[in-house]
């Protein structure tokens, strides 16, 4: 689905949809003042939502990804929304992730806290994130557990952090893996058919294989 700064479409009605009613007249506004395309996409496994600055004739564009929670859907659209501004304001000289991104986020995210958009939960794990945004909301496994909690319930899945060691689980393409020990911040697997290693994030959704 798109939203084009020439049609005119009731944004805020279909934005509505995806985020929290209250949210979506401001991201309605930025849509239009920022005369950007705004897709909301399907599921993509790699990243929750995506900019892409003008190039070719074509101007700023986001997507982001249908299937988000309310409250996920949101903070993915301020983070895109930030890069944007700060393309805007820096156009290449400032890194994707930098300082200025940065303070474009904490500053974008403020109007929603002002109108008291998250619970409370939501709320504190956003802020404790701004304290040192990375450069996905994935990043920080407080707030994308957070955020996650809110999700519909998913009987079959449950995330790698949660299957026994040496257990197997697949993924939804139907490749199977054994968990083997834990790196840090990540699990290290053997995947079945290949016995090749990937390393997987401990909130990665798998679905655990019985006997």
């Amino acid at each position: 689905m798109y939203f084009w700064k020439e049609v005119k479409l009731d944004k805020v009605k279909v934005l509505e949809m995806y985020l929290p009613p209250a949210a979506a007249p401001l991201i309605g506004r930025w849509i239009d003042y920022f005369k950007c395309e705004f897709k909301v996409s399907r599921n993509r496994n790699s990243k929750f939502g995506d900019y892409r600055p003008p190039h070719g004739g074509k101007g700023h564009r986001i997507s982001v990804n249908f299937d988000l929670n309310p409250y996920a859907f949101l903070v993915t659209t301020v983070h895109e929304f930030a890069h944007l501004h700060t393309w805007n304001q820096h156009k290449h000289k400032a890194k994707p992730h930098g300082a200025e991104w940065k303070a474009n986020f904490k500053k974008m995210m403020q109007p929603f806290f002002e109108q008291e958009i998250f619970p409370f939960d939501v709320k504190r794990a956003i802020v404790s994130y701004l304290n040192n945004p990375a450069a996905s909301s994935c990043s920080d496994l407080n707030l994308y557990k957070t955020l996650r909690s809110y999700d519909a319930p998913k009987p079959a899945h449950l995330t790698v952090d949660k299957v026994p060691m040496k257990a197997l689980f697949k993924l939804k393409n139907g490749r199977v893996f054994r968990k083997d020990e834990q790196l840090r911040k990540r699990f290290k697997c053997t995947e079945i058919a290949t016995r090749r290693i990937y390393l997987f994030s401990p909130v990665a959704e798998v679905e655990l294989v019985e006997g």
